[in-house]
Parts: C-alpha cells; structure tokens; sequence
C-alpha cells in the first residue's frame, strides 16, 4: 500500500455527500438503478469502441452486468466489462463531487430546495448513492485502452478517498464492491435485488445477473425498429408491461426526434375495466430515460381521459432533478403531453379509416374515456369529435355513424347537425322533438348516453356545422290549419286559455310547427338550455332553493286531444283543466323534467275514474 494516494475531503464536499446520502433520494434502493445505469454507460462506450474499429482490452469479453451478493461478509459486488477508467478518469469521474462544482451545487440547492433544476449530468452524483446503503465502497477498474494497469478507489465516505493499485489480474471493466451498513442487509437477499431491478432496469440492454442469475430478459422494444418485430414480440412485451394475459387490442410504436426526442410503444387493453364496474384506473405508462424507469404510472404524460393507456415513453430530453426522480421542467412535460396525445388521436383516427371494425369495437370499450376527453381537453376537443360515433335515423339499429360523415350526407344548403336523446333508440324515435324533422326527412343522430348532450354542449360545432337539439330545431311544416285542425281564431283562444289555466307553471302556450303526431311537447324558454343544462341548473337550483324557470308549451293544434280539448273547455272547464295540467306533465315527463310524479298520477286517476264512471 506503498503507492497509495490519499485525498482529503473539504468541508463542503462532505457537506454535498451528506446531501445525497440522506436528502437527494427518496428511496435508498435507487443506488442500484444508478450503479446500473452507470454501468450500462460503460457498456455502451465500450461497444461503441469496438463498433468503430478500435482496439480495446480483451475484446473478446462478453457484454455484462454481474451482481454477487454475500450475506455473511455482508457485501454486494457489482460488475461491468464496460470501458473501465485510467487512473485520471478514476480522479475525474469519481472526484467529480470533489472539485468545482461541488461549491456550485450547493449553491444550486440553496436556491432550489426541490433538489436542482436541470441538474442531471452535471455532477456525477449517481455513484454516490451507494452511500446511503453502504459503509465502505471499493471500485476496482482498468481502462479498455490496451496496456492500461489496474487501479482500486476506497472510500468510507467520511473524510476522503484513496487510490491505489489494482490487482494484476484484474479483467476489463469496473467492478464496485459495497460494504453494507448493518441495517440494509436486505440488499444481499437475491428477491429484494431482483425486484428493484426489475422495477427500473428490465430493459437496460445488456444482459443483468444476480448470483448468476439473468434477470432483464425483456428487450425494450420501443427501441428498435418496427419491421424487426414481429407480432409474438409485441405480444409478450405488453404481457409484461401491461400485467395483461389477454393480446391488447391496439398498439401504437412511435418514434419521433422533434420537437422531442421522443420513442414510445403504446397498447390499448381489450377492455375497459372502468366499464365492469371497477374502481378508476390509473395510469399504466412508465416514462423512461435511455432505457432506465423514470417514473412508472407517470403522472401528466397524457391526459387523465386517456388513463387506460398502457406501454412505455422513452425521452431522452427529460431535464430531470439530479436524483432523476421527479421532472423539473413543467413545460416540457406539457409539450411531451401535447406530442404524444395527437399521435394517439391521430392514430385512432388511421385506425378508423383503415380498420373501421377494430375502431368500432375499440369505440365500444372505450368511448365513455373519448368523451370524457371532448368535455376536459379543450386543447384536442376538435380532433376527438372527429372519433364521436352516433345512432342515426337514416341507419339501421345498432350501427353507428361520425360527424363527418352526417355532414357528408347533409344537404347543401343545411347548416346545422340535429341531434335528439333518449335512454335507446325506440324512446327517441318517439320522442316529439324528433317527429318534426322525421317529416321533413332530415337526418338525427340519437344520442343514447347520458354523457351524450354535455359532450354535445362542450363540442358545439363540427367542421362549421352548430349541433343543435331537435327540441330547439326550427321545422317549418305544412299550414297547420287544414281539415280536422283548430282555426288561428280557436288556437290562439285555446292557448289563451291554456295559459290561465297552468298560470306561472309555464311561461307561454304557443302553437307548434313542427309536431306530428304527439298532442303537445315542451321547450326551454331560454333558446340556449339544453337538456343536459337544464338538469344541471335544477340541481343547482335545489340546492340553492331558486326556482326552476317555467318552460313553454307547445300544442299541436292537427292533434284530436287538443281539438277535442278546445271544445271541451266550453262545456266543461274544470275537467279541461285537469286534461291540460295532465297533458303537461306527460309533456315534462317525455323531456325528463318531471321530477316528482305522484301529483300527476293522482290527477291521472281522477280523470279516469271520472270517464270511467257510469253514465246516469
């Protein structure tokens, strides 16, 4: 130990190690993802020396990370045939910590208490982790530069470092023994090494061992090219990544160098579980940095409607904080949501071109989340109203048609998409709102989801065309005033009188345009409420004890109930009185504003019995 040099740290060195060890890092098992990222390092510079031509020590050593843990001498051995170091790479890459920076660091941290924006790369801090577990770190290494002796580095942490000799016999490459304090002997146990490698390591690219033992055998297939791969690869990287047995039902690899440097394999599952009744899932895409897990479930990688996403992001652009544990640069995260959101739109959007019945069942699972989407995400609301499917009046049961193409089949002169709802298909198709344009041949979309008419009302438009309610659609019909109907004198006296007779229940009784076969229908009186605002504003209005605005009522006045009404209230007022309250209360119950209904059925019950009485 003749040769040994001896190097001392000063007090603020010791003062930054006190840092990594006990603050930078909120977990102690993240030394091994460090040691190992540092190792594949050297890996890869060694491979890339070889691949250039250049001649290295034992070229003929295999590509390696070998871990060896000893639980009676309580150590754990980390192994590499990487590029290894000289004796100054030794001092430079080791004693980063220990020169100029170190003072800059802290003055890093004394600014930033959330541990150093953009740090990461700056200071070689990574290797330094190991401190947290061990007592005593020794780095045996010798350069892959032909004729380089061996060299060892020892520390305790403490009050410096020494460099000595290596072993004669030592082979190329680095390899870290650590001295592990009393109580984290649970690092030698083989299980706790292969969960926290599994964890954040599965797709380091070299081959990873633990007491022999492979363990990374899964490729990180976001990676490599997509005309490598074939379909069973793909298969068994979403089994793994995905904790899925059943094939995914859409994948998306995509590769992407700007505005980011971005690489992600993307999968849809077959189901929604959501839709089973299950609690909401979170997200399953880890986001990765060259291969080493940054954040599994990464929070702000997409948008939360699209948290049935499952798969992998690679960036290497990441700025992330020097322990790389949490992302520092909030607007660069927005610009990776951004990106890989529209691709995955527009990948839905290829998928419903090219394969409209794999769009169609992926619709099916997962259509609540796409709307969900069009209602919370202002930034891609167009782009996903492209992906809405609908019921329409001019398809059969069942099959389901876009926007784009009803506006396709819209006439020319036609500058609205009419829409009406219903719990199915039989309740809208009789809805009164829908008879007018029924008769003018017009297209409707039904809308059979609850969710349907907030989606509508957040969309709006689509290309140029307003989406408008059939209950708001202004349909003109033929002169109302033909054989078997009300005069304009008699309908105008009957909705006079109408009006007297529900008093402040409605704001006004008018004469319809647009019925066909249903007695009367009522509207909001505010041109702008639709059904879904107005079921919003009566809970509002519960709670704050307001009064629910009264609606207009519209009768048909080609209807025999309302002709016979008309007559009947000249013979008999208090029964045609009955008849009308009646008749608007079956009016709020088809728009889904009844909310109470015992008082109709009371009155029900009166009228029947008093035309069911027998006659005197």
């Amino acid at each position: 130990m003749s040769n040994a040099e001896k190097h001392t740290f000063q007090a603020e060195i010791q003062e930054v190690l006190n840092i990594v060890i006990h603050s930078l890092y909120t977990d102690k098992e993240i030394f091994l993802r460090e040691l190992i990222s540092n190792a594949a390092d050297a890996l890869e510079k060694v491979r890339f020396l070889q691949t250039s031509g250049a001649a290295v020590h034992q070229p003929e050593a295999a590509h390696a990370i070998r871990i060896q843990a000893d639980e009676k001498e309580r150590t754990l051995t980390l192994t590499d045939t990487g590029i290894g170091m000289t004796r100054d790479e030794l001092v430079e890459n080791l004693g980063t910590i220990a020169h100029s920076g170190s003072r800059a660091f802290l003055s890093k941290l004394a600014e930033d208490k959330k541990s150093g924006t953009q740090l990461i790369g700056q200071f070689g801090v990574g290797f330094y982790s190991a401190f947290m577990v061990a007592e005593k770190v020794n780095v045996h290494t010798r350069s892959a530069q032909p004729g380089e002796p061996a060299w060892t580095w020892t520390s305790e942490g403490a009050s410096g470092y020494e460099i000595t000799d290596g072993p004669s016999d030592l082979p190329r490459g680095t390899s870290i023994v650590l001295k592990l304090k009393e109580d984290e002997k649970e690092y030698t146990q083989a299980y706790r090494l292969e969960s926290v490698i599994q964890r954040y390591s599965s797709f380091v690219p070299f081959t990873i061992e633990v007491n022999g033992k492979a363990l990374n055998t899964v490729r990180a297939l976001w990676s490599r090219s997509k005309s490598e791969i074939k379909d069973e690869e793909y298969q068994e990287f979403y089994r793994f990544i995905g904790h899925d047995t059943n094939a995914p039902l859409l994948r998306l690899h995509y590769t992407a160098d700007a505005p980011l440097s971005i690489q992600a394999l993307l999968f849809v599952p077959s189901r929604n579980v959501e839709s089973l009744g299950l609690a909401r899932v979170d997200s399953e895409v880890n986001l990765y940095c060259k291969k080493v897990l940054i954040q599994p479930k990464a929070k702000g990688l997409f948008p939360d409607w699209l948290r049935f996403l499952r798969g992998a992001v690679d960036c290497e652009d990441l700025p992330l904080n020097i322990s790389r544990e949490t992302m520092q640069d909030s607007s660069l995260m927005r610009k990776l949501n951004s990106a890989l959101t529209s691709r995955f739109i527009k990948h839905l959007d290829e998928t419903a071109e090219k394969d409209p019945e794999t769009f169609e069942n992926f619709y099916k699972q997962f259509a609540r989340p796409l709307k969900e989407g069009v209602v919370s995400d202002f930034a891609h609301r167009e782009a996903l109203g492209k992906l809405l499917r609908f019921e329409s009046s001019v398809m059969e049961a069942g099959k389901l048609t876009s926007l784009a193409d009803y506006v396709r089949r819209m006439p020319a002169d036609h500058k609205e998409i009419y829409f009406v709802t219903g719990a199915s298909r039989e309740s809208a198709e009789g809805s009164p709102y829908f008879e007018g344009l029924k008769a003018r041949g017009w297209e409707v979309l039904f809308l059979l989801d609850p969710w349907d008419e907030f989606v509508m009302d957040h969309l709006a438009e689509f290309e140029g065309k307003k989406l408008k309610s059939a209950e708001k659609a202004e349909v003109q019909l033929d002169d109302p005033s033909k054989e078997g109907s009300l005069s304009p004198e008699q309908a105008d006296a009957l909705a006079a009188w109408m009006k007297e007779s529900l008093g402040d229940r409605v704001k006004a009784v008018k004469v319809s345009t647009r019925l066909v076969s249903s007695p009367v229908a009522v509207v909001d009186s505010d041109e702008d409420m639709t059904s879904s605002m107005r079921r919003l504003m009566k809970a509002v209005q519960k709670e704050s004890g307001a009064l629910p605005s009264a609606p207009t009522l519209e009768i048909n006045t080609r209807h025999p109930v309302i002709v016979r009404l008309e007559h009947l209230r000249q013979t008999d007022s208090t029964i045609a009185s009955k008849i009308t309250a009646q008749l608007l209360d079956n009016a709020r119950v088809a728009a889904g504003m009844l909310e109470d209904p015992r008082e109709m059925l009371r009155r029900m019950n009166e009228l029947l019995e008093h035309f069911m009485a027998p006659k005197a």
